[in-house]
C-alpha cells in the first residue's frame, strides 16, 4: 500500500503545533464539507482530512506515525515496521470534532499502523444507519468597511448599517462605533457574520474602519493634522490665535520669527487613546492681496525700508 503523508493532506509542516493543525483541519473540513461542498471529490478528501486529523491530534498516535521516519515520500510503497500493526494503538472518537469514522472509516494505511478494534467499533456505532450524521459547524467570519467622519472617531457614535451577503440576504445592523478608533483598526460585531451549519455559532462580521474626507483636518495614526493659515505680520512679530480642534477651539501660541511649514503641537488634542494622539499644527504664511493703492503703497515702503532677499540660501 501507498505511504499517507498526514502532515502534507493538512498542508501543515511536520513540526506543526496542535492549534495549527486543528486550523488546518476546521479550514479543510469546511471546505470538502459533503453538505456544502461542490467539490467532485469532496468526499473523499473529506475523508482524507479526517483521518490525517485524527492521527495529529492525538500525540500518541503522532509519535508511533512520526517514528515511521521522514524517509517515506507520499504515494511510496509502504511496509509496516516490525512491531505496528493491529492491537497496538486504538482509535478513541474523543469529542465533537467531524472525522473520517464518520464518513465511512478509514484507509488500510491507518489500519494497518494503528490497528482494526477501534476504528470498528467507531463504525459500529452507526452501522444500523450509515448515513452521514453532520456535526455543528461555525459560520465563516465575513469582511466589510465602514467610513465615518474623524468626529465620530473622537467622540464615539452609533450608526445603522445595510449588510448584504449571499448567505443572509440584505439586513440592517446597529454598530458602536468607539471612541478614538482609528483608520484600518477592525470593529468586530460577535455572531453577525455568516450563520453557521447544523447547530453551530455564525461567524464575526468585521468591520474596516476608514475615514471620510474632512475639510481642515487629516488623521495620521492618533494624531490630527491641521494646516493653519496666517499673516506675515502674526508670524514676524509673534501672536497668539485660536485654532479650531476636534474638541472646540483653543488658543495656540505663534513664535514670533516663524516660517511658512513650522509645526506645532497641541498636546493631547488628537484622538482619544492610551495616551491620546496630539494636534499637529502646521503654519502657512498667506500674503495679503495688493488690491489697492494703499495696499501697493505699504508693499513699496517694505521693498525700499526692509531689504529681504528669500533667495540668498539657493544663490537666487
Amino acid at each position: 500500500m501507498d505511504f499517507k503523508d498526514y502532515y502534507a493532506t493538512l498542508g501543515v509542516e511536520r513540526g506543526a503545533k496542535l492549534d495549527e493543525i486543528k486550523r488546518a483541519y476546521r479550514k479543510l473540513a469546511r471546505k470538502y464539507h459533503p453538505d456544502v461542498s461542490k467539490e467532485p471529490d469532496a468526499e473523499a478528501r473529506f475523508k482524507e482530512v479526517g483521518e490525517a486529523y485524527e492521527v495529529l491530534k492525538d500525540p500518541e498516535k503522532r509519535r508511533a506515525y512520526d517514528q515511521l521516519g521522514a524517509d517515506w515520500q507520499a504515494g511510496q510503497e509502504f511496509r509496516p515496521p516490525p512491531g505496528s500493526g493491529p492491537g497496538q494503538y486504538y482509535y478513541s472518537s474523543g469529542g465533537p470534532d467531524v472525522g473520517a469514522e464518520q464518513f465511512g472509516g478509514f484507509s488500510d494505511f491507518f489500519e494497518t499502523l494503528f490497528g482494526r478494534g477501534g476504528a470498528a467499533g467507531a463504525r459500529s456505532r452507526g452501522a444500523q444507519d450509515f448515513r452521514y450524521q453532520p456535526g455543528p459547524m461555525r459560520g465563516e467570519d465575513q469582511h466589510a468597511r465602514i467610513q465615518i467622519s474623524l468626529e465620530d472617531a473622537f467622540n464615539g457614535a452609533s450608526r445603522t448599517l445595510e449588510v448584504r451577503s449571499p448567505s443572509t440576504g440584505k439586513r440592517n445592523i446597529r454598530v458602536a462605533i468607539p471612541r478614538g478608533v482609528t483608520a484600518g483598526q477592525r470593529i468586530r460585531l460577535s455572531g453577525q457574520g455568516a450563520p453557521g451549519q447544523h447547530g453551530g455559532a455564525a461567524g464575526d462580521l468585521f468591520l474596516e474602519v476608514t475615514f471620510e474626507p474632512h475639510p481642515i483636518f487629516e488623521a495620521e495614526g492618533r494624531n490630527v493634522l491641521l494646516t493653519l493659515p496666517v499673516a506675515p505680520w502674526e508670524a514676524a512679530l509673534g501672536e497668539t490665535v485660536g485654532v479650531p480642534t476636534l474638541g472646540g477651539k483653543v488658543e495656540l501660541k505663534i513664535p514670533a520669527g516663524s516660517q511658512s511649514g513650522r509645526r506645532l503641537r497641541l498636546k493631547g488634542r488628537g484622538l482619544p487613546g492610551s495616551p491620546p494622539g496630539d494636534q499637529i499644527v502646521k503654519l502657512r504664511i498667506d500674503t495679503p492681496p495688493a488690491d489697492t493703492s494703499f495696499a501697493r503703497t505699504l508693499y513699496e515702503e517694505m521693498r525700499s525700508k526692509m531689504p529681504f532677499n528669500p533667495r540668498r540660501d539657493i544663490g537666487g
